[in-house]
């Protein structure tokens, strides 16, 4: 009876010792989840803030006379390409988290584009609404680029987390799956060049 007893003691520790690391580990992936949650919602608020600022821009340079329609059509479609996108939980759907990279780089692919087109327009640069977006334009995209570094920061420090052992299998058990990132593909690591000092030399991408 007494051999029983100790035996079922010990049993009885070594649940509350197992217990106590499974609530840890689940309680650190909590946490560290909640923190790439935070930080996608940062990335998607800058997003939103370029997507308000592009129906102002297209309406002030589509008023300088012969502008290029297909220009501004490019940017309006790609605009509502990514509206197009279910955001739902993106960080945690690796195809659609891809979708919406896509969508977003393509409109980014059209702005540059459009800033391209706007140059040969010299009219523009003295119409001070359009002045006003170069510079909310230009500081949202480099803060797209900050909030998308920090997020892929913070989805490595859980996905390592929750790779390392015995993390993973406590994971597996209760379901804690990969974060998607954004992918180091073709200049994503750096926002797109909306410079508009006309006629000044682009200064090469190693020196910006």
């Amino acid at each position: 009876m007494v051999k029983w007893l100790g035996c079922l003691g010990v049993l009885v520790v070594l649940a509350l010792i197992v217990g106590g690391m499974v609530m840890g580990t689940y309680n650190n992936l909590v946490a560290l989840g909640q923190g790439v949650d935070a930080q996608w919602a940062q990335v998607e608020n800058q997003y939103q803030r370029r997507a308000d600022l592009i129906p102002n821009l297209v309406s002030t340079v589509s008023g300088a006379a012969n502008f290029e329609k297909s220009t501004l059509e490019a940017v309006v479609q790609a605009r509502a390409s990514v509206g197009q996108v279910n955001l739902g939980n993106l960080p945690n759907d690796p195809a659609a988290f891809a979708r919406f990279q896509q969508a977003q780089d393509g409109l980014s692919s059209a702005l540059s584009r459009l800033m391209v087109v706007v140059e040969r327009y010299p009219e523009l640069k003295a119409n001070q609404n359009f002045r006003d977006l170069q510079v909310a334009l230009e500081g949202t995209e480099n803060r797209i680029s900050v909030e998308r570094n920090r997020y892929n920061e913070a989805a490595q420090g859980y996905n390592t987390a929750r790779l390392q052992f015995p993390t993973v299998l406590v994971a597996r058990l209760l379901g804690f799956g990969e974060k998607a990132y954004f992918k180091a593909a073709a200049g994503s690591d750096q926002a797109p060049n909306v410079n508009f000092n006309f006629g000044a030399t682009p200064a090469p991408a190693e020196q910006r």
